[in-house]
């Protein structure tokens, strides 16, 4: 199969699956459990797009300059500093491990 056939047909699962959430019933998704696990999956999703990011080069696992800016910012947001300063706390770390590199 070419690449545009793939991407139809990931376009075409995507769209089937999204269909399939108007098909549920309503009051499955007011139940606060549902609420819960929709919160639970959103942040499961993000925190491992966001370590794939950091440690995936290719098909292995590198350890650089990316790494230590995740650990600047996330030691930024466990003392609660505002997100432009955890931004910059990732930046500041990443320039200086790569400076240092």
């Amino acid at each position: 199969m070419t690449m545009w056939g793939w991407v139809l047909l990931a376009s075409v699962a995507a769209w089937a699956i999204k269909f399939c959430g108007y098909l549920m019933p309503v009051r499955w998704m007011a139940s606060p459990r549902m609420g819960r696990v929709a919160g639970t999956l959103t942040i499961g999703l993000l925190a491992s797009l966001t370590t794939m990011n950091a440690v995936a080069a290719g098909p292995g696992i590198a350890l650089d300059a990316r790494l230590g800016a995740l650990v600047a910012a996330a030691l930024a947001l466990a003392v609660r500093l505002p997100f432009l300063a955890v931004v910059l706390a990732g930046a500041a770390a990443a320039a200086l491990l790569r400076l240092l590199s």
